[in-house]
């Protein structure tokens, strides 16, 4: 058995729909960098995913290069990991088509991702259950399209096409793991196999990061605008953080934190040191603290960490004839597996030579 072959498959994606952020790199890339000598690890860029929301050819394009660059200067080293685009498998497009014939309809648009962006698409604001009927009833020129619909099942074949054991996946994403464990044991029940196994989420040590954003609600994300991003510059960066949503200070000794002033603190807690945090919590409780003050701290602890990333990031975004090697080598390596996947699945479904 070869050295590739003998360790557990780890498989994870992130959506080539921008620039990646502070919350990517804590949520998983620095997860996925420790992975990296004790895994079989095979990390792609979801451009196909990135098609639900029809984006400009260009930028589609510059996303991949950019999201490639970002895995490499954040730590992912292709040597030890399978780096590769989604596109640049085919056998995931045919497997997609495959199985899709044992999905359903009314489970795909019952998941809760679906729902959500399907409201947005049309413009929908109730919180009914139902919204299988809005949609279907829907008389505008709005539509929502058949991947965003059948999102899940191509989630479940870049997982299952490389027999993966383990796939790290945010809360958000869980759901969509669960579908995968689903499909894979309806498949083996159809053609009566015990061909694909139930692959679990990586449970790293301590409790789900969540990296909240900079407008005061929620977690950091390219869609909410509240991100920082890798590739931000001091300047931009030191901008973003001075205008992070806070409060009106503290009106009483040990008054309780609001949300956007616990999100500051929660960012400074993963660049800063425990003296620091302790410092500005100390200064909140008696009243003492300044937010200007407490801000330019915050951007300087980020600044440490993501400049040695951002000079990388531009290093290598530089070289396209290194960007194009590993991509390539990336492609023939997640295919050797893919290929594999692909040939015993038509097989088993009786889609054979004659």
């Amino acid at each position: 058995m070869d050295k590739e072959t003998s360790k557990k498959v780890v498989v994870s994606g992130i959506r080539s729909t921008g620039n990646l952020h502070l919350g990517n790199y804590y949520g998983a890339l620095s997860k996925f960098v420790r992975l990296q000598d004790d895994y079989d690890c095979r990390y792609f860029i979801a451009d196909l995913h990135a098609l639900t929301t029809n984006p400009d050819p260009a930028s589609l394009h510059q996303s991949v290069k950019d999201i490639l660059a970002e895995y490499i200067a954040a730590g992912l080293d292709p040597e030890k990991n399978i780096i590769y685009v989604q596109s640049d498998i085919p056998e995931i497009s045919e497997m997609y088509l495959l199985m899709n014939m044992h999905v359903g309809i009314g489970e795909l648009m019952r998941t809760a991702s679906f729902k959500e962006k399907a409201r947005k698409a049309l413009g929908i604001t109730s919180d009914s259950d139902e919204i299988e009927k809005e949609i279907i009833g829907n008389q505008t020129n709005q539509r929502v399209n058949a991947g965003l619909l059948t999102y899940p099942t191509l989630m479940a074949v870049d997982i299952l096409i490389h027999k993966a054991d383990f796939v790290p996946v945010g809360k958000d994403q869980e759901q969509h793991l669960e579908l995968t464990r689903r499909f894979a044991r309806r498949f083996n029940s159809f053609y009566k196999t015990d061909y694909f196994g139930e692959p679990v989420n990586f449970n790293f040590e301590g409790a789900a990061l969540k990296v909240p954003g900079l407008d005061g609600s929620g977690k950091m994300g390219k869609s909410e605008g509240n991100c920082i991003y890798l590739i931000d510059d001091e300047k931009t960066l030191r901008k973003k953080v001075m205008r992070a949503v806070t409060d009106e200070g503290p009106q009483a000794p040990n008054s309780p934190v609001s949300q956007p002033v616990e999100n500051l603190f929660s960012l400074m807690s993963l660049v800063s040191t425990p003296d620091t945090v302790k410092y500005f919590r100390d200064a909140y409780a008696d009243c003492s603290i300044r937010y200007g003050d407490m801000k330019k701290q915050l951007a300087e602890y980020i600044l440490k960490v993501t400049l040695p990333i951002r000079e990388r990031i531009l290093d290598i975004k530089g070289n396209d004839e290194y960007l194009s090697k590993v991509v390539k080598n990336g492609a023939e390596r997640a295919r050797e597996h893919a290929s594999r996947t692909l040939k015993e699945v038509r097989e088993i479904m009786g889609i054979r030579k004659i």
